[in-house]
């Protein structure tokens, strides 16, 4: 098997993975309705919380987070390289972001993202959640919390990875993750974007 193949097989395992609708399976479980057709449509946590359910939002939340960890430690057990681990855990953020069950209409990508990063260290990990605390506790914008760790983690990645090649996937995940967030952007500029607590 060539290199490309093998990093082939690893990106699938990660989209499968990543992949399962946990957010729109939960809802739909404990009779919450469909969840594209709430707030955002978005099937992650943010939007769950939409429906006034904390615990199923916060469920939702883990196991986004989780279908980015479990790949990564997987692949990169598997094969003592944490590049390949990084391969899979992309696999799984763009299987979040473009589930092909849902005729690629994902999440946002933040959560696993994290869980991505999660994988890869735990200690740049709280770094992450410490970007996203930081800036949250300052500016009070989810979105624009999550926007600044992006910019920041490919970044940190650069100068501790045992790869460049890591920061870039990170980089390339980073500017999905703008992407998707662009309606946030637009608002963020516009002076109309919800604060953490305030009803969209």
């Amino acid at each position: 098997m060539t290199l490309f193949e093998l990093s082939y097989v690893q990106f699938l395992v990660g989209y499968l993975c990543g992949s399962i609708p946990f957010g729109l399976i939960l809802t739909r479980l404990f009779k919450l309705g469909d969840i594209r057709s709430i707030g955002s449509g978005n099937i992650g946590a943010t939007n769950v919380l939409r429906t006034g359910n904390k615990k199923i939002a916060a469920a939702t939340l883990v196991l986004d987070m989780l279908k980015g960890t479990l790949p990564v430690l997987l692949i990169a057990h598997l094969t003592h390289d944490p590049l390949s681990g990084c391969i899979a855990g992309f696999g799984a953020f763009f299987g979040h972001t473009f589930p092909v069950w849902l005729k690629f209409k994902g999440g946002k990508g933040v959560a696993t993202y994290l869980g991505v990063i999660c994988g890869l260290s735990v200690a740049l990990f709280g770094i992450a959640i410490g970007i996203w605390l930081a800036i949250a506790a300052i500016f009070r914008y989810s979105s624009l919390a999550a926007l600044m760790m992006a910019i920041g983690m490919p970044v940190v990645f650069f100068f501790v990875a045992e790869s460049h090649y890591i920061s870039i996937i990170l980089a390339l995940m980073s500017a999905i993750i703008f992407v998707r967030h662009r309606q946030n952007i637009k608002r963020l500029l516009s002076g109309t974007e919800p604060k953490i607590g305030q009803k969209s």
